[in-house]
């Protein structure tokens, strides 16, 4: 087994979109080729304007971190790759992205998110992290398919499972 640093991960925003799905499934494909850990990552914030007593029990991180794990058992079952790690970040997509792409070979989004405060994530955010990310980014579509180029990588991720 090869040695892995935090750089050699493949980051993937998810906000249990479709298309944050697809990008999570995607990623994983190409995680599972490039031999590199795969890192699932949402983000929270306090919605603004708000009374907090309003809130009661209720929390944006354990609300976060209900989205991101029903998002994963969309995309895997019961079963998430090896090496797999889903994380909750604080702040604002954009930025939470952008900033763990320092320490990432690679970066995948959705083309499109939920928007507004259910979602938070991609749309807008997609642009921002295409923008200033520090790592190379991938951003597909909900739709998007796997096809074989005839190269072996081509060949390994089209049979790999979805």
């Amino acid at each position: 087994m090869s040695e892995h640093t935090d750089t050699d991960r493949i980051i993937v925003g998810v906000d249990g979109s479709p298309s944050s799905i697809a990008a999570l499934r995607y990623a994983a494909r190409l995680a599972r080729v490039l031999d590199a850990p795969l890192e699932a990552i949402t983000t929270w914030v306090y919605p603004p304007y708000v009374d907090y007593a309003l809130l009661g029990d209720w929390s944006p991180e354990e609300h976060a971190r209900a989205a991101l794990d029903e998002a994963v058992t969309a995309a895997f079952g019961g079963t998430p790759p090896e090496r797999f790690t889903a994380t909750t970040l604080p702040g604002s997509p954009a930025d939470a992205l952008i900033g763990a792409s320092k320490d990432a070979q690679m970066l995948v989004l959705g083309s499109r998110g939920h928007g507004g405060f259910a979602g938070l994530l991609l749309g807008s955010v997609s642009n921002a992290c295409a923008a200033h990310a520090r790592c190379p980014v991938l951003i597909l579509r909900a739709d998007v398919a796997v096809e074989d180029d005839g190269s072996a990588p081509g060949r390994h991720a089209a049979a790999a499972p979805a």
